[in-house]
């Protein structure tokens, strides 16, 4: 596996890096514990060595990450996050610094460690200032429980406040094919602070895998459930999108998904997708997504056919949306 730095001074990690949310949350039933930690482990010996999780996505979400790296604790990178009331998004934000404070000591806790290698504000707390926010971080790290600051789903404005207390290594925001609102704005910015950038969805929630067709159902509890994009007519129209990018994949006698990780990692040097899954083929799937050779053009082509074929449908509901610091 390939490896990258996350900004100017973040951590070395591999390209592809794995988000551990739906083992807990926000993909219907919880995955059982035992295989959450066999599913880690084997993205270790797969060349992963940046797994991302949250207060927000439940103790046992952490617990589980904490549990799976003990055997290789020193050679990969925990990210978690906080910046919840009672840590569950349900209940409004909270990144007091004393509530910073205490979730940075129950996340150490959960996770078996003593430092925590890239901490986040989930979201942005309208009533906190982000001075407060980046100076609390600072502290941390000045304390050695945490080794970089992030931040998630913030706004420009709010990323060059934050920056100028404490450097920030990372910004996670969603950012695939699917959704590209970041590039005009903020890449620029990105590249001149020299913070790194790691996509959460970078497969458009599944939908950029191919697996998806309007007959497809979801469980119980699955956040796609209310998503407009993923509403039929909305399935439908982009299905139009997803079987192009097969057609190229096919060419490359690669998939669909690592197509969409390979045109992600080419866009610029800095930037790490997370995908998630629970399932073992899936991850060793996205982890080849590190290894396809895109030429030039190849992403002309899917630069051209992104041009050609408009995503259909909002990524988030307007409640949703309201949460995003833009």
């Amino acid at each position: 596996m390939k490896t990258r730095i996350l900004g100017s001074n973040g951590p070395e990690v591999s390209a592809i890096g794995l988000g551990c949310m739906g083992l807990t949350f926000g993909y219907g039933p919880a995955t059982d514990a035992s295989d959450a930690v066999a599913l880690i482990r084997a993205a270790y010996d797969r060349g992963i060595t940046f797994f991302d999780s949250a207060e927000a996505y439940g103790a046992a979400n952490e617990e589980m990450v904490g549990e799976a790296v003990q055997p290789f604790r020193d050679k990969v990178v925990i990210a978690t996050k906080f910046g919840f009331k009672d840590g569950s998004s349900a209940a409004g934000l909270d990144s007091s610094p004393a509530r910073i404070r205490l979730v940075a000591e129950q996340s150490l806790k959960r996770l078996k460690t003593d430092v925590i290698d890239l901490l986040y504000q989930h979201r942005v707390d309208p009533n906190v200032p982000m001075e407060d926010v980046a100076g609390t971080v600072k502290d941390l790290i000045a304390e050695g429980k945490v080794r970089h600051f992030g931040l998630s789903e913030a706004g420009i404005a709010n990323i060059r406040r934050a920056h100028a207390v404490q450097p920030v290594a990372a910004l996670q925001s969603e950012y695939s094919m699917f959704s590209r609102e970041l590039e005009d704005e903020f890449f620029p910015v990105l590249d001149e602070l020299g913070i790194g950038l790691v996509p959460f969805s970078p497969l458009g929630k599944g939908f950029l895998t191919g697996k998806i067709d309007t007959a497809t159902k979801f469980a119980e509890g699955d956040i796609r459930n209310n998503l407009p994009r993923f509403q039929d007519e909305a399935r439908e129209a982009n299905a139009n999108l997803v079987k192009r990018i097969g057609e190229i994949a096919e060419a490359k006698a690669a998939t669909p998904a690592q197509v969409a990780l390979g045109w992600l990692l080419a866009q610029k040097p800095w930037i790490v997708p997370i995908p998630g899954t629970t399932k073992k083929h899936r991850m060793e799937e996205n982890a080849g997504g590190a290894d396809v050779d895109l030429t030039a053009d190849d992403l002309k082509s899917l630069g051209d056919l992104l041009a050609q074929v408009p995503v259909t449908g909002d990524r988030y509901t307007p409640a949703m949306q309201a949460t995003i610091d833009r």
